[in-house]
């Protein structure tokens, strides 16, 4: 089984997979929604990429994750009924494992909400069938590291914290720049707002 790919991005696709260039062998890698899209242009950067190789009878299919972690939490997510690669990669292009291991931990339903394909049964049942097994972050070593989510966010807020999850960045750094820009700016329409987070992430 291929467990790391390390190598030049050549292409990527719409689908969210990418192809990477290994010494003249490209490999069909998927990633987290929007992932792709914080790489840098193709070809310019290597990349290292720990790799999920999953197979069925009819395909060998290769996920890769920026680490061990990230992938440590989707192969549980895969131990959870009616998961399947697609669904299991959908919530970590939401969530990384240490975020997905706070919200298992607290319970929490409304960390998974807007992810598509991701109803209240599979949700309740993330939250139950991992709930004991929160050793996939390397959080998990010294206690549950709780994600700080500002109070200040608004329905405004959580509109553009939508819209920067769609354009590629995780839950995590999207609600700190809103929190950032509710902090630092009056006007709280949703094109400022999303205006002055854009501005506190680059």
């Amino acid at each position: 089984m291929i467990g790391r790919i390390a190598g030049t991005i050549v292409h990527r696709d719409a689908d969210g997979s990418v192809i990477v260039d290994v010494q003249g062998v490209g490999y069909e890698v998927f990633l987290p929604p929007g992932a792709a899209g914080r790489i840098e242009p193709d070809g310019v950067q290597p990349v290292s990429l720990h790799v999920h190789t999953h197979v069925r009878e009819d395909a060998i299919t290769l996920f890769g994750f920026a680490d061990a972690e990230d992938r440590a939490a989707f192969r549980a997510l895969l131990k959870v009924s009616s998961i399947g690669p697609k669904l299991a990669l959908a919530i970590l292009g939401v969530m990384n494992a240490s975020e997905l291991q706070d919200a298992i931990a607290r319970q929490d339903k409304a960390a998974f909400k807007g992810i598509s394909g991701v109803g209240k049964k599979t949700v309740e049942r993330i939250l139950v069938d991992l709930q004991d097994k929160l050793d996939f972050a390397a959080s998990g070593k010294t206690g549950v590291r709780l994600r700080a989510v500002p109070s200040a966010v608004s329905s405004t807020g959580d509109t553009v914290v939508g819209a920067l999850i769609n354009m590629g960045y995780k839950r995590s750094e999207a609600e700190a720049a809103v929190g950032t820009a509710v902090d630092t700016k009056d006007d709280q329409n949703v094109e400022g707002l999303l205006r002055a987070a854009l501005s506190a992430l680059s």
